[in-house]
């Protein structure tokens, strides 16, 4: 299992010392996301401060850009990391894609093929040199001329991992993918019963394997060095839970649990923007569930514990450092160790 961490909303001052610190630290993985800045910037400074450490987004939006677009940053990053680039693909929801972007909406699993089909069609048109002749009903790529072509790379095999939560996004996972990430508002139960048997069963319709997709998981986690400290955490964990599970996409994973009627109730509250109601709907049960909460001594192990066997790579839902090296060393050595 290997032990990531995670830039949240990075400003590109902060990327340099971070990157070389989260290589130095020792994780194996820096992910950056699409919230407040754009994912493929940091990478750049990370991938020249670096050596090791394997960098990706977690997640670009796929239909904010496209694929074309997507291409031409992944193989330059690919090259000049020296194959460390991972491509983490999201598809949003619709009102983002739509509002924030102002970018057509489509089926997100159609579509979301469709497109990691064109980015390696575009690919491999730039690595051999064959006509780039890709038409499918979302997107249609015929035209790269010598001047626009970047040519061929010496590390061309770029993995594409894809992040969601339902059932369509996990098939197709299983299906073209290298990697699956899975949502933070997760559960051991969810990924157990749902995430990984729906990546394989999508693994098996285009005759493939499970162990051919990395399942990445992101945890939300609730520690402190004391009872106050973990307290504080509590309440912020429990804020969070509470805005992702308003979201009609993710209701699928409270459902599970038997709390569909929290869920709804908590899109009702989001709707009316009434978000100081909505984490006393997060009762202490729900917060045990979809976060690890354990003192700092016994936390890496109990994440450990929860997602042996689920996992292949774990991100703390927490931001790196400020100012608690220490926490992220131990964490390091404990997922390291006796590997």
């Amino acid at each position: 299992m290997k032990i990531d961490t995670a830039l949240l909303a990075p400003t590109l001052d902060q990327i340099i010392p971070a990157a070389r610190k989260a290589e130095e630290i020792g994780f194996d993985g820096l992910w950056t996301s699409e919230t407040q800045h754009n994912p493929m910037f940091p990478l750049v400074l990370a991938a020249e401060h670096t050596r090791r450490i394997e960098l990706g987004t977690s997640i670009a939006v796929a239909f904010a850009r496209s694929p074309m677009d997507t291409a031409y940053q992944a193989w330059d990053l690919a090259q000049f990391s020296q194959g460390r680039f991972i491509l983490g693909l999201g598809t949003q929801v619709k009102a983002h894609i739509e509002r924030r972007f102002s970018m057509p909406w489509g089926p997100p699993v159609p579509m979301l093929r469709e497109y990691i089909h064109a980015l390696r069609a575009i690919w491999r048109s730039w690595q051999t040199g064959e006509r780039l002749n890709f038409r499918g009903k979302f997107y249609k790529f015929t035209l790269m001329s010598p001047f626009f072509n970047p040519g061929p790379i010496d590390y061309p095999d770029i993995p594409i991992y894809i992040a969601g939560v339902n059932e369509g996004l996990c098939r197709l996972a299983g299906e073209v993918a290298d990697g699956f990430h899975v949502h933070p508002l997760n559960s051991a139960r969810y990924v157990r019963e749902c995430v990984r048997p729906w990546i394989e069963a999508g693994a098996r319709k285009a005759g493939r394997r499970l162990e051919d997709v990395a399942v990445s998981v992101t945890v939300f986690v609730v520690t402190g060095r004391d009872e106050a400290e973990m307290e504080k955490e509590r309440e912020s964990v429990r804020q969070q839970i509470a805005f992702y599970a308003s979201t009609p996409t993710y209701r699928t994973v409270l459902e599970l649990h038997g709390w569909g009627d929290t869920a709804q109730e908590l899109s009702r509250l989001a709707a009316r923007q009434r978000w100081d109601e909505m984490p006393r709907l997060i009762t202490d049960e729900m917060l045990e569930t979809f976060a690890v909460v354990a003192p700092r001594d016994r936390l890496a192990e109990a994440v450990k514990a929860r997602y042996a066997g689920l996992a292949d790579r774990i991100t703390y839902y927490a931001a790196f450092l400020e100012g608690d090296e220490d926490f992220w060393r131990e964490t390091v050595r404990a997922f390291k160790e006796n590997q």
